[in-house]
């Protein structure tokens, strides 16, 4: 059952990540999302659109180095979920790539260094990313913890860490992409 769970977030990860839809992940697929990403940051914001950049470089490496098995230079949605659970995941990689985009994206959407996002700066954060805002909404209420209506630094970053790292099908962080239980 854990297993079933990973690799179904794993799995929608690879769906949102496939930009061309192709059913595999190519380097051009990753530099699309670096994009979505980086075009969130204020344009004067270059510390963070890099900081970002620089991580989604990590991710591919890493999972071109341990997850192209055949060699051809794409990711295949086996050979991300498999890499994803060994590899990227491994709290030395999951801090350089997976966290560094979540740390420099918190910082360039706290514009009024306030430490949170609302509940509408998130749902438009995660449609200019390409997640329906039906889904950003029913994910936020179950991320914002303490009730406040805003999630906190911490709050973002726990959601996120469950996404990658829990094993738990109830875990709020299972949310952030969407339901589940969607067919690929």
């Amino acid at each position: 059952m854990t297993e079933d769970v990973k690799a179904q977030k794993f799995s929608t990860l690879f769906r949102w990540f496939d930009q061309n839809g192709d059913g595999s992940l190519t380097h051009d697929d990753l530099r699309q999302m670096t994009e979505l990403f980086e075009g969130l940051a204020r344009e004067d914001d270059k510390e963070n659109a890099a900081a970002m950049r620089n991580a989604f470089e990590t991710w591919w490496r890493l999972l071109l180095t341990h997850g192209d098995s055949d060699g051809d230079g794409q990711i295949s949605r086996q050979e991300f979920i498999a890499v994803m659970k060994a590899d990227v995941t491994d709290p030395g990689h999951f801090e350089e790539a997976v966290l560094a985009i979540v740390d420099a994206l918190m910082r360039a959407l706290d514009t009024n260094e306030d430490s949170v996002l609302s509940q509408s700066e998130y749902v438009r954060m995660y449609d200019a990313l390409g997640v329906p805002p039906v889904h950003s909404a029913a994910a936020f209420r179950r991320l914002d913890r303490d009730g406040d209506g805003s999630l906190s630094h911490a709050e973002f970053r726990t959601a996120i860490s469950e996404f990658y790292l829990s094993d738990d099908p109830e875990a709020a962080g299972n949310w952030l992409l969407g339901p589940l239980d969607r067919a690929d």
